[in-house]
């Protein structure tokens, strides 16, 4: 494996892991994942920073069990040595959205830097 898809590989597991339930309802594991400078812009319209998403997610972790996401058609591509890109669509029942991820190489580590969401029919 080259070291450019060894890092898209990277990227998109950690991409997969903050999808996963029990990543979400944890804060610690969420700030393992987001960049100390995390922004987003969530398909609400809402502008995100790293600690009111993980306020956010974790709460929504503590109420009954939200279905799980589904991915398809996730792509990578390395804009720079420490900087992918991952893009794909997701599906929260019935609720989809175009996404795009910038994940940074951070002291050896893959951290997302970077979220959107656009809803589309």
């Amino acid at each position: 494996m080259t070291d450019r898809t060894s890092a898209i590989s990277a990227a998109i597991r950690a991409e997969l892991r903050l999808l996963d339930r029990a990543v979400r309802s944890s804060p610690a594991l969420l700030a393992e994942l987001l960049h100390p400078d995390f922004r987003e812009f969530g398909s609400s319209g809402r502008e995100w920073d790293r600690a009111s998403v993980i306020a956010m997610l974790t709460e929504q972790g503590g109420a009954s069990a939200p279905p799980p996401i589904t991915t398809s058609k996730m792509r990578g591509v390395r804009l720079a040595p420490d900087v992918v890109q991952l893009t794909y669509d997701s599906d929260s029942n019935g609720r989809r959205a175009h996404r795009s991820s910038l994940w940074r190489l951070t002291d050896g580590r893959w951290l997302l830097f970077f979220h959107q969401g656009t809803l589309f029919d």
